[in-house]
Protein backbone atom coordinates (compact mmCIF):
# COMPACT_ATOMS: atom_id res chain seq x y z
CA UNK A 1 0.00 0.00 0.00
CA UNK A 2 2.84 2.36 0.79
CA UNK A 3 5.50 1.00 -1.53
CA UNK A 4 7.74 3.65 -3.07
CA UNK A 5 7.21 6.08 -0.20
CA UNK A 6 10.31 8.04 0.84
CA UNK A 7 10.84 7.27 4.53
CA UNK A 8 14.07 9.28 4.90
CA UNK A 9 12.28 11.93 6.95
CA UNK A 10 13.45 14.88 4.87
CA UNK A 11 10.96 17.61 4.05
CA UNK A 12 9.11 17.59 0.75
CA UNK A 13 7.58 20.93 -0.26
CA UNK A 14 4.81 21.21 -2.84
CA UNK A 15 3.88 24.40 -4.66
CA UNK A 16 0.37 25.30 -5.77
CA UNK A 17 -0.75 28.03 -8.15
CA UNK A 18 -4.36 29.27 -8.34
CA UNK A 19 -6.57 26.36 -7.29
CA UNK A 20 -9.76 24.92 -8.74
CA UNK A 21 -12.62 23.91 -6.44
CA UNK A 22 -14.05 21.34 -8.86
CA UNK A 23 -11.43 18.68 -8.16
CA UNK A 24 -12.93 15.28 -7.21
CA UNK A 25 -10.50 14.86 -4.31
CA UNK A 26 -12.70 16.84 -1.92
CA UNK A 27 -14.59 15.01 0.81
CA UNK A 28 -18.29 15.43 1.58
CA UNK A 29 -17.33 16.93 4.94
CA UNK A 30 -15.14 19.53 3.24
CA UNK A 31 -17.97 20.39 0.88
CA UNK A 32 -20.20 20.94 3.91
CA UNK A 33 -17.60 23.10 5.64
CA UNK A 34 -17.18 25.16 2.48
CA UNK A 35 -20.88 26.08 2.48
CA UNK A 36 -20.18 28.40 5.42
CA UNK A 37 -17.46 30.30 3.54
CA UNK A 38 -17.72 33.13 1.04
CA UNK A 39 -17.21 32.46 -2.66
CA UNK A 40 -13.49 33.31 -2.63
CA UNK A 41 -12.95 31.35 0.58
CA UNK A 42 -14.72 28.33 -0.87
CA UNK A 43 -12.49 28.26 -3.94
CA UNK A 44 -9.32 28.57 -1.88
CA UNK A 45 -10.41 26.05 0.74
CA UNK A 46 -11.68 23.34 -1.60
CA UNK A 47 -8.92 23.82 -4.15
CA UNK A 48 -6.13 23.60 -1.60
CA UNK A 49 -7.59 20.52 0.15
CA UNK A 50 -8.02 18.69 -3.15
CA UNK A 51 -4.49 19.60 -4.20
CA UNK A 52 -3.03 18.51 -0.86
CA UNK A 53 -4.62 15.09 -1.28
CA UNK A 54 -3.27 14.84 -4.81
CA UNK A 55 0.29 15.60 -3.65
CA UNK A 56 0.05 13.24 -0.68
CA UNK A 57 -1.31 10.58 -3.00
CA UNK A 58 1.88 10.83 -5.06
CA UNK A 59 4.02 10.56 -1.92
CA UNK A 60 2.20 7.59 -0.45
CA UNK A 61 1.30 5.78 -3.67
CA UNK A 62 -2.37 5.44 -2.75
CA UNK A 63 -5.51 6.92 -4.35
CA UNK A 64 -6.09 10.52 -3.34
CA UNK A 65 -9.54 9.67 -1.99
CA UNK A 66 -7.87 7.41 0.59
CA UNK A 67 -5.65 10.13 2.05
CA UNK A 68 -7.04 10.70 5.59
CA UNK A 69 -6.47 14.45 5.63
CA UNK A 70 -8.27 16.39 8.38
CA UNK A 71 -8.24 20.10 7.59
CA UNK A 72 -11.31 22.13 8.64
CA UNK A 73 -11.34 25.85 7.77
CA UNK A 74 -9.10 27.88 10.05
CA UNK A 75 -7.44 24.78 11.50
CA UNK A 76 -3.93 23.46 10.78
CA UNK A 77 -4.17 20.44 8.46
CA UNK A 78 -3.37 17.13 10.10
CA UNK A 79 -2.86 13.46 9.25
CA UNK A 80 -3.39 10.42 11.49
CA UNK A 81 -0.49 8.78 13.30
CA UNK A 82 1.83 7.05 10.87
CA UNK A 83 1.01 9.30 7.91
CA UNK A 84 3.48 12.08 8.72
CA UNK A 85 2.93 15.79 9.24
CA UNK A 86 1.85 18.61 6.93
CA UNK A 87 1.92 22.39 7.03
CA UNK A 88 0.12 24.76 4.63
CA UNK A 89 0.64 28.43 3.79
CA UNK A 90 -1.48 30.69 1.55
CA UNK A 91 -0.45 33.98 -0.07
CA UNK A 92 -1.90 36.01 -2.94
CA UNK A 93 -3.96 33.17 -4.44
CA UNK A 94 -1.16 30.61 -4.21
CA UNK A 95 -0.22 28.04 -1.60
CA UNK A 96 2.68 25.97 -0.37
CA UNK A 97 2.55 22.69 1.52
CA UNK A 98 5.31 20.88 3.38
CA UNK A 99 5.21 17.21 4.34
CA UNK A 100 7.60 15.46 6.71
CA UNK A 101 7.78 12.40 8.91
CA UNK A 102 8.28 14.83 11.84
CA UNK A 103 6.39 18.03 12.74
CA UNK A 104 7.11 20.78 10.21
CA UNK A 105 6.11 24.40 9.59
CA UNK A 106 6.15 26.39 6.35
CA UNK A 107 5.41 29.96 5.31
CA UNK A 108 5.09 31.69 1.93
CA UNK A 109 5.29 35.41 1.06
CA UNK A 110 5.87 37.54 -2.02
CA UNK A 111 9.37 39.00 -1.92
CA UNK A 112 8.06 42.24 -3.43
CA UNK A 113 5.46 42.61 -0.68
CA UNK A 114 5.14 46.21 0.47
CA UNK A 115 5.03 46.74 4.21
CA UNK A 116 6.45 49.09 6.83
CA UNK A 117 9.49 46.97 7.67
CA UNK A 118 10.89 49.29 10.34
CA UNK A 119 7.55 49.59 12.14
CA UNK A 120 7.00 45.82 11.97
CA UNK A 121 10.45 45.15 13.37
CA UNK A 122 10.02 47.67 16.18
CA UNK A 123 6.68 46.20 17.23
CA UNK A 124 7.32 42.47 17.06
CA UNK A 125 11.06 41.72 16.98
CA UNK A 126 13.25 41.21 20.04
CA UNK A 127 15.91 43.83 20.84
CA UNK A 128 18.85 41.65 19.72
CA UNK A 129 17.14 41.10 16.35
CA UNK A 130 16.48 44.81 16.01
CA UNK A 131 20.15 45.65 16.64
CA UNK A 132 21.32 43.19 14.00
CA UNK A 133 18.76 44.21 11.41
CA UNK A 134 19.22 47.97 11.78
CA UNK A 135 22.97 47.55 11.19
CA UNK A 136 22.30 46.17 7.70
CA UNK A 137 22.57 48.31 4.54
CA UNK A 138 19.25 49.87 3.59
CA UNK A 139 18.81 47.67 0.52
CA UNK A 140 19.21 44.50 2.63
CA UNK A 141 17.15 45.60 5.62
CA UNK A 142 13.67 45.12 4.13
CA UNK A 143 14.43 41.63 2.82
CA UNK A 144 16.00 40.55 6.11
CA UNK A 145 12.94 41.71 8.07
CA UNK A 146 10.74 39.71 5.69
CA UNK A 147 12.92 36.58 6.01
CA UNK A 148 12.69 36.81 9.79
CA UNK A 149 8.91 37.11 9.47
CA UNK A 150 8.79 34.01 7.26
CA UNK A 151 10.74 31.99 9.81
CA UNK A 152 8.64 33.23 12.72
CA UNK A 153 5.36 32.36 10.99
CA UNK A 154 6.65 28.94 9.96
CA UNK A 155 7.77 28.33 13.56
CA UNK A 156 4.32 29.25 14.88
CA UNK A 157 2.75 26.77 12.45
CA UNK A 158 5.22 24.09 13.57
CA UNK A 159 4.32 24.94 17.17
CA UNK A 160 0.60 25.09 16.30
CA UNK A 161 0.56 28.30 18.25
CA UNK A 162 -1.02 31.70 17.80
CA UNK A 163 0.31 34.59 15.74
CA UNK A 164 -1.03 37.08 18.28
CA UNK A 165 0.42 35.30 21.31
CA UNK A 166 3.66 33.82 19.98
CA UNK A 167 5.03 36.14 17.29
CA UNK A 168 6.96 38.40 19.65
CA UNK A 169 8.42 35.38 21.51
CA UNK A 170 10.10 33.76 18.51
CA UNK A 171 13.63 35.06 17.96
CA UNK A 172 15.60 34.24 14.81
CA UNK A 173 19.32 33.51 15.22
CA UNK A 174 21.90 35.79 13.63
CA UNK A 175 22.70 33.24 10.89
CA UNK A 176 19.00 32.75 10.07
CA UNK A 177 19.36 28.98 10.45
CA UNK A 178 17.40 28.56 13.67
CA UNK A 179 14.88 30.23 15.94
CA UNK A 180 13.93 29.92 19.59
CA UNK A 181 10.81 30.70 21.61
CA UNK A 182 11.86 32.86 24.53
CA UNK A 183 8.91 31.95 26.77
CA UNK A 184 8.75 28.18 26.28
CA UNK A 185 12.32 27.29 25.31
CA UNK A 186 11.21 25.64 22.07
CA UNK A 187 13.85 25.60 19.31
CA UNK A 188 13.70 24.89 15.59
CA UNK A 189 16.11 24.74 12.69
CA UNK A 190 15.15 26.94 9.75
CA UNK A 191 15.72 27.04 6.01
CA UNK A 192 14.80 29.93 3.69
CA UNK A 193 14.58 29.66 -0.08
CA UNK A 194 13.56 31.83 -3.01
CA UNK A 195 11.16 30.53 -5.67
CA UNK A 196 10.98 33.20 -8.36
CA UNK A 197 9.12 36.15 -6.79
CA UNK A 198 8.33 34.14 -3.66
CA UNK A 199 10.16 33.58 -0.42
CA UNK A 200 9.57 30.43 1.63
CA UNK A 201 10.67 29.29 5.06
CA UNK A 202 10.65 25.73 6.39
CA UNK A 203 11.28 24.86 10.03
CA UNK A 204 11.70 21.62 11.95
CA UNK A 205 13.00 20.66 15.37
CA UNK A 206 15.50 18.37 13.64
CA UNK A 207 18.15 20.02 11.48
CA UNK A 208 18.73 16.77 9.57
CA UNK A 209 15.09 16.92 8.52
CA UNK A 210 15.83 20.01 6.42
CA UNK A 211 18.88 18.57 4.64
CA UNK A 212 17.95 17.70 1.08
CA UNK A 213 14.52 19.31 1.32
CA UNK A 214 12.91 19.00 -2.11
CA UNK A 215 10.53 21.43 -3.80
CA UNK A 216 7.94 20.02 -6.19
CA UNK A 217 6.23 22.52 -8.47
CA UNK A 218 2.68 21.66 -9.40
Amino acid sequence: MKEGFNRSGSVTVMWLGPASSTDPYVSDQEQAWACNLGQTGQRRFLGSRAWMRSCLSDLWGVPAQQIPLHAPPGTPPALPSGWGFVSLSHSKGSALMAWSSAPVGVDLERLDRRFASEALMSRYYESSEQRRLTSLPKQSFHQAVLEHWLIKEAAIKWQQGSLAQDLSHWVVAADGLSASHQASGLQVSAHCRQLGPWGIAIVSACERNLIGATVCLG
